[in-house]
């Protein structure tokens, strides 16, 4: 029985994608999510080999998932003034559910890395500027001579300055503001999966659903090696530096609505 064909899944970066791709029906539970990612590798496979009978499986040599155990530590949050046990979260639950459940699908490896706390808090979403801008009208007034003269006399620009910055700041709310926290081991990971399955010759194929370049060097010698390197970018854009460096590219879930247009639809570059 041939196995020739290789998944290679970044969990981190597949769960951020998934709410944009799928209904909620298909994301809200561990159950929906790991549901989704067998549909993906199956249309993959179909797609691959035109084999279109459910067991599909025994085209492939492994389906690997890489993500990082969730974050462990406690933290105080600097707004809301609690103590936070981010291994007690509802996100650290669910990411372990879904590990749990991948483990006990068919061909299934599992390759964990773990996450580092780098910094203290931060403010995510882009408020970060805007708060930072709020300097330069601040250092506009002079409060100490405003407070000596025993009333903060003001002119109507520093007055709508001041209430800009009182905007800004209200504008910042508990779930803007997260913990520098970043994920260690995975790239690498991965990175070496594809050197092994390339040099051992494990498999013919290999796709991956990734969204960075940072997996070039890896890519390349896949293909120097005589493997086909299919990429998955869920539908982002990619850049030139990995884009020349695959043999296709190809999606397994449904465009969303609103995306880029022909540059992403599924294609073999060979076809082209």
């Amino acid at each position: 029985m041939s196995r020739e064909i290789a998944i290679l899944i970044d969990g981190g970066f597949l769960t951020k994608r998934l709410p944009k791709l799928v209904s909620e029906e298909h994301h809200k539970t561990p159950a929906n999510v790991v549901g989704s990612i067998r549909f993906m590798c199956h249309r993959h496979v179909e797609r691959l080999t035109g084999d279109t009978d459910q067991n599909w499986h025994r085209h492939v040599y492994r389906i690997f998932y890489y993500d990082a155990e969730p974050f462990e530590g406690q933290a105080h949050h600097p707004l809301t003034n609690k103590q936070i046990d981010f291994g007690k979260s509802d996100r650290a639950t669910f990411q372990r559910e879904i590990f749990d459940l991948l483990r006990k699908q068919r061909n299934v490896a599992l390759r964990l890395g773990k996450v580092n706390r780098l910094g203290g808090w931060t403010v995510t979403g882009g408020r970060m500027q805007k708060l930072f801008r709020t300097r330069a009208a601040l250092e506009q007034i002079d409060f100490a001579q405003t407070l000596a003269d025993g009333s903060l006399n003001l002119s109507p620009e520093q007055v709508a300055a001041l209430a800009d910055c009182k905007q800004r700041w209200l504008e910042v709310e508990a779930h803007n503001v997260a913990l520098d926290l970043r994920q260690k081991g995975v790239d690498m990971r991965i990175g070496l999966d594809i050197a092994s399955l390339t040099l051992k010759r494990l498999a013919k194929t290999i796709i991956l659903i990734a969204g960075d370049s940072d997996f070039v060097p890896a890519a390349k010698l896949a293909r120097r090696e005589g493997l086909q390197f299919i990429l998955d970018p869920l539908w982002q854009s990619v850049n030139d530096d990995l884009y020349e460096h695959i043999d296709g590219l190809q999606s397994g879930l449904p465009r969303p609505t609103g995306s880029a247009p022909a540059a992403q639809e599924p294609h073999l570059k060979d076809a082209e």
